[in-house]
């Protein structure tokens, strides 16, 4: 075929794949060479055409950072909302399958006041954005956005809303994924006493913003949650804590799994609770963290205001040696152009001497 045969054709296929959201069936496999793409959705295309239009897209769907990733505890809407955090996690963590597991919304606190910025709505644009084009979007409700139950089974712009989820990790373990309300006694029975709770939290929250920003301008390194060391140091708050982890590690054992991803409770962690893994990915208003699944099945907790922090350092530390090497290109540019300069002037010198020379 001649290459305007073949331009043609990508051209042709560009468009068509430009035109739809439908991602490969599950279980295809992927495979490359150097001049043409076997996607089954791509068959014969030049590679070089869908690396152009992948980026066209603004995505890469061939390249998978990780298997998964589960968030829970967003709590969109409100003032506390890491939004932006979890915008930047995300781009650095594309994947087959996102799970967003509870409390997204946070209805509570929107009847108190809406704080929606405009990172919220970038987080949004990104969620379905990944969905349209092939990522494996699940949203199951937590309590702060539970109307969005009246709803589960539906899908709304390719994110699937589920009560609850099994999601088979790629070495075969079986995860029960569930938001964890049901487990909370107190938000069952007493649901005043957790509102009271959530606006206790909420200010909590707010008070760690602000002693963030005065540890940093202080250059206090390293990230510290005013909740966090609450929870650590009341008792109750501890025991709380393990009895929820408890609960729900028995459910998932007496449902025959091998593990549990949940959330509201916003204390990440991964653990084995009587031959369970117990798995919890924190929340976005805090503590800024996620579970991951690798490729090889195996679970990883990724705390990213922990890992911002030290980005921030590390460029902080770099700063002054980046200028001095800056000074020094400054001083090397300064002599060279000195150097040029006399040898210019030696040049004219050496002109009007041979001029006189001829007069």
């Amino acid at each position: 075929m001649s290459l305007m045969g073949i331009g043609a054709a990508a051209a042709v296929r560009l468009g068509v794949a430009l035109s739809s959201s439908h991602s490969a069936p599950a279980g295809k496999a992927i495979s490359c060479s150097s001049r043409t793409c076997h996607h089954p959705s791509k068959e014969g295309v030049p590679w070089a055409a869908v690396i152009k239009m992948s980026h066209w897209r603004g995505t890469m769907p061939f390249m998978r950072k990780v298997r998964s990733v589960f968030v829970s505890d967003v709590h969109l809407g409100t003032r506390a909302c890491q939004a932006e955090a979890l915008v930047d996690f995300l781009r650095e963590h594309p994947a087959q399958y996102l799970y967003l597991i509870g409390d997204i919304f946070d209805f509570w606190s929107m009847r108190r006041g809406v704080c929606w910025s405009t990172e919220q709505n970038t987080l949004i644009q990104k969620v379905l954005r990944r969905a349209r084009h092939g990522e494996r979007v699940v949203l199951i409700p937590g309590n702060h956005d539970e109307a969005l139950r009246d709803y589960c089974g539906l899908s709304f712009g390719n994110v699937r809303l589920a009560f609850e989820w099994i999601h088979q990790t790629a070495d075969g373990r079986r995860f029960l994924l569930v938001h964890g309300d049901a487990f909370d006694q107190v938000t069952r029975y007493h649901r005043w006493v957790a509102l009271l709770g959530d606006v206790a939290y909420d200010g909590l929250v707010r008070l760690n913003l602000g002693l963030s920003r005065l540890r940093r301008w202080l250059g206090v390194p390293g990230y510290w949650s005013l909740a966090g060391y609450v929870k650590r140091k009341v008792k109750t708050a501890l025991q709380f804590i393990y009895d929820f982890e408890g609960a729900v590690a028995q459910h998932a054992r007496e449902r025959g799994l091998d593990g549990v991803i949940c959330g509201h409770i916003h204390w990440a962690a991964i653990k084995e609770i009587g031959g369970i893994t117990y798995v919890n990915c924190g929340d976005w208003v805090d503590s800024c963290t996620a579970i991951i699944e690798h490729f090889d099945g195996r679970l990883e907790l990724v705390a990213w205001a922990a890992h911002a922090e030290r980005e921030e350092a590390a460029a902080a530390a770099a700063e002054p040696i980046a200028a001095q090497h800056a000074g020094k290109s400054a001083g090397a540019k300064v002599r060279l152009e000195k150097v040029a300069l006399g040898s210019i002037a030696l040049r004219q010198r050496q002109s009007v001497g041979a001029e006189i020379d001829g007069v």
